[in-house]
């Protein structure tokens, strides 16, 4: 059995959101519920979370936006923007997450363990080096990409982001850096309104970004292929020393805020592809980490789709009928970055 480690902390709940805001504490209880009914909780090591540093919050975000969300805070309940509510103790609970994810990238360098999952809110993938947004304060994984690169002198990371909504402060902390693999599948147009299919990076990250625009109604049959042919080729061919996902489970066929179709087996299925990726890459070190996901009953389905896969020593992809759609996303792929990758 692999070895596997997860993280979640009552402490994420006192990020206040509102009682009708969907990024709530009480997305907290199905995952808990989740780790639980699956023995995942009683199986695998548990991380503990720690606060982010000052210096390692840096490494992404600027001190005016580390300071501005400090000072909402104090004067909560206040708004970073419209869609993201601040409450008194959210500061010191974002430095708590992007601790916690930075825990976990260690604990899988060390060998601790070799897959993880960070279970932490608020999430991070909208937040950019200046500015929050979109729900998120500071940006997890590109945070955990700075510190796997400062302190464990990794040269090639790959982030791979299956939210139904772009990581676009993900994809802004490194569109120039080839040093840094960002992959994404998303609905589109939706919000944020990036990740068009000819964002592949500038400069020396040209082609390091990769992008995947999907329409409304897209399921299985469009993302199980994709990452299946076309996400596991680019990534064996960048060779990652290690794999980062942003586990956003709002392409769920029932989320409230997306128009995306993927069922708890889907989901299933694009872990179990990234899991082969990192064993054949990078001994298999990959580490998940909490993004989206609103519809509970659905983050529930989703968490344990994941999980069982990522403790299977043999991760499984389900063999989903091939939607017409997935060769159109393949041909506008192959003309938008196909120069750069070959499937």
């Amino acid at each position: 059995m692999p070895k596997a480690g997860y993280l979640i902390d009552d402490r994420f709940r006192r990020h206040e959101t509102g009682s009708h805001h969907p990024e709530s504490p009480d997305r907290l209880t199905p995952l808990q519920r989740a780790l639980d009914s699956s023995g995942v909780s009683r199986r695998w090591r548990r991380i503990e979370p720690r606060p982010a540093s000052p210096g390692q919050v840096e490494r992404i975000h600027r001190g005016t936006h580390i300071e501005r969300v400090r000072r909402a805070s104090e004067m909560a309940p206040s708004l970073l923007d419209m869609d993201t509510p601040v409450s008194s103790a959210s500061f010191e609970t974002a430095l708590l997450a992007a601790g916690g994810v930075l825990a976990c990238a260690d604990a899988v360098c060390s060998g601790e363990i070799t897959r993880a999952f960070a279970f932490v809110r608020p999430p991070g993938h909208h937040a950019e080096p200046d500015r929050a947004m979109g729900f998120c304060l500071f940006n997890n994984v590109a945070l955990a990409a700075a510190h796997l690169r400062a302190e464990h002198d990794l040269k090639r990371i790959a982030i791979v982001d299956f939210d139904v909504h772009h990581g676009n402060g993900t994809q802004a902390c490194f569109y120039g850096d080839p040093g840094v693999l960002f992959i994404s599948t998303h609905q589109f147009p939706f919000y944020p309104g990036t990740g068009a299919f000819h964002e592949v990076g500038a400069d020396e990250g040209w082609g390091a970004t990769v992008n995947f625009p999907l329409p409304a109604g897209s399921g299985d049959g469009v993302m199980v292929p994709v990452y299946a042919r076309i996400i596991s080729a680019v990534l064996d061919q960048y060779q990652p020393q290690f794999v980062l996902v942003s586990a956003g489970f709002d392409a769920f066929f029932g989320d409230p805020l997306g128009g995306l179709k993927v069922t708890a087996a889907g989901f299933g299925s694009i872990a179990a592809s990234l899991l082969k990726t990192a064993d054949r890459c990078c001994d298999g070190k990959i580490c998940f980490v909490l993004e989206g996901g609103y519809n509970l009953i659905g983050l529930e389905e989703c968490t344990k789709a994941v999980l069982a896969e990522m403790e299977s020593e043999f991760p499984e992809e389900h063999d989903f009928p091939e939607d017409p759609l997935f060769r159109v996303i393949a041909r506008h792929a192959q003309g938008e970055f196909g120069e750069h990758w070959s499937w």
